[in-house]
């Protein structure tokens, strides 16, 4: 079903702002593992992680992450390199686990400016490689932000172009895979960050220079639920991340690219529950994050309560890679802000 929608008038000035104010304070947190760089030195290249936990073995467990110059790494916790699948182009990354027909990675493909698609891959999360199911088209534009969730048996995908027209499709796990558009969204200017919430099918967009949006799984209007204010969220709005607890509640982390930080915002309202930034520990910090990602539970003695992800776009004039942070420690930090 397709439809063309109306964008809601919520937006305030300060959201069409173009220099940041300051932000309001964030606590540092540090990481404790880093990824190998990309391959791509001395270009924005890296951009996107999505994790697979292993719950029989946590430490195991394995990151995709996309070099959108080159293609995509597997990484174990460590940050070493399991594999890489060269594809250029490659923007934003997301798995979801589909039991019998194993881990399916897929990736928002912009090799072809403009005609979007979705490529696919299945995750051997033995040998952390991945094997090219098949590319599916997902219509006109520069393909960008993509997340996705298992509905029953089907694997359901969202795309956030940058023309901001907003997909949900059913992707089809035949010999050759398939794309049925189930339906359309919108935002009026460039989203990236995608994340859903796989209790209820809850759609987070994040449009860059406005803030975040909220589609229902029955709608297709969005709400605006966390503005970028130039205080708690400084555009750009880059990558989200969701994490789950209880029936609806849960944390909604974000990056503000804009000064290096992140916001976390209490499920389901949408709270603002604190800020936080990456500072130089024994690792580098972080900063012009584009994507996030984060998940509770155990991921072995150095992530015992969960794991966030965070790009780092400077990398201390090496090429870019992404830092791990111990989720607990990200807890723990904003319960004593």
């Amino acid at each position: 079903m397709r439809s063309t929608l109306p964008i809601l008038a919520s937006v305030s000035l300060a959201a069409c702002a173009t220099t940041p104010m300051p932000g309001d304070p964030a606590v540092p947190v540090y990481a404790v593992a880093e990824t190998v760089p990309v391959a791509t030195a001395n270009e924005d290249a890296a951009d996107d992680p999505a994790i697979w936990r292993n719950a029989a073995s946590p430490s195991d467990s394995l990151i995709v992450a996309t070099d959108k110059k080159g293609g995509l790494y597997v990484y174990g916790l460590d940050g070493e390199v399991k594999s890489f699948s060269e594809h250029p182009a490659l923007n934003n990354v997301d798995l979801v686990d589909m039991g019998d027909m194993g881990v399916i990675v897929f990736a928002s493909d912009r090799s072809d400016p403009v005609n979007a698609g979705i490529m696919l891959y299945r995750l051997d999360t033995a040998n952390g490689t991945l094997t090219k199911l098949g590319r599916v088209a997902t219509g006109p534009g520069e393909a960008y932000g993509i997340c996705g969730t298992r509905r029953g048996n089907t694997l359901v995908v969202y795309t956030a172009p940058k023309s901001g027209r907003i997909g949900e499709w059913e992707i089809a796990l035949d010999a050759a895979p398939a794309a049925r558009e189930l339906r359309t969204m919108q935002v009026r200017t460039q989203p990236e960050g995608c994340v859903v919430d796989h209790r209820n099918g809850t759609l987070y967009i994040g449009e860059e220079d406005v803030g975040i949006w909220r589609f229902r799984s029955d709608a297709t209007t969005g709400e605006l639920v966390a503005e970028v204010d130039g205080r708690k969220l400084v555009a750009d709005v880059e990558g989200l991340a969701l994490v789950p607890e209880g029936t609806d509640g849960g944390w909604l982390y974000a990056s503000s690219q804009g000064d290096n930080t992140y916001m976390r915002y209490a499920l389901p309202d949408m709270t603002p529950a604190g800020r936080f930034r990456i500072a130089k520990g024994a690792f580098g910090s972080a900063e012009e994050t584009d994507g996030i990602e984060a998940m509770a539970g155990d991921f072995g003695p150095a992530f015992p309560g969960g794991l966030f992800i965070a790009q780092d776009g400077m990398n201390e004039g090496k090429a870019q890679n992404f830092k791990l942070v111990p989720l607990a420690e990200i807890e723990k930090a904003l319960a004593t802000e």
